[in-house]
């Protein structure tokens, strides 16, 4: 079965490899599983921390269950830096358990994708550090970042 495109396409430029960046956060932001894993090759192969994830299918199982746990969910991501079919993204999202605890996840990504610019491969290493409430820092209403809200850099992250 072929995929539809998912431009940009590769090869990355700056500016589209900021484009594709934002493109996936606002699709992480959705916290829609379906949306989410048809910007993925159907056999495309992750690591999420130390959990292997490998196809659509499971990438929607895998979406599924990561937002039923982190609630509030917002995210921002940045370009580190990008290559041909390659992008390397930091990231951070906060977001609270089911009593309340808040958490700042900080992480990175290795992505790379096919000529259709649907990614193949993801990898991604993250670290959790809890936060107060009070030191929340993304207050936009729930789904994609305003245009106007700052990026990582901007807040010092």
């Amino acid at each position: 079965m072929m995929d539809s495109s998912r431009p940009p396409l590769p090869p990355f430029t700056l500016a589209t490899a900021i484009e594709k960046v934002r493109l996936a956060e606002d699709g992480w932001n959705s916290r829609n599983p379906e949306k989410v894993a048809l910007a993925y090759t159907v056999d495309s192969q992750w690591r999420n921390r130390a959990e292997f994830v490998n196809g659509r299918a499971a990438i929607v199982e895998f979406l599924t269950r990561k937002w039923q746990r982190e609630l509030d969910y917002r995210l921002i991501k940045e370009v580190w830096a990008f290559g041909e079919n390659r992008i390397a993204v930091r990231f951070a999202y906060e977001w609270h358990d089911d009593s309340g605890n808040w958490f700042r996840s900080y992480g990175n990504e290795n992505w790379e994708f096919d000529g259709h610019g649907l990614m193949r491969k993801r990898l991604a290493c993250i670290n959790d550090a809890p936060i107060r409430e009070a030191d929340r820092r993304y207050h936009w209403p729930l789904g994609r970042r305003p245009d106007d809200h700052p990026g990582l850099s901007e807040l010092g992250f």
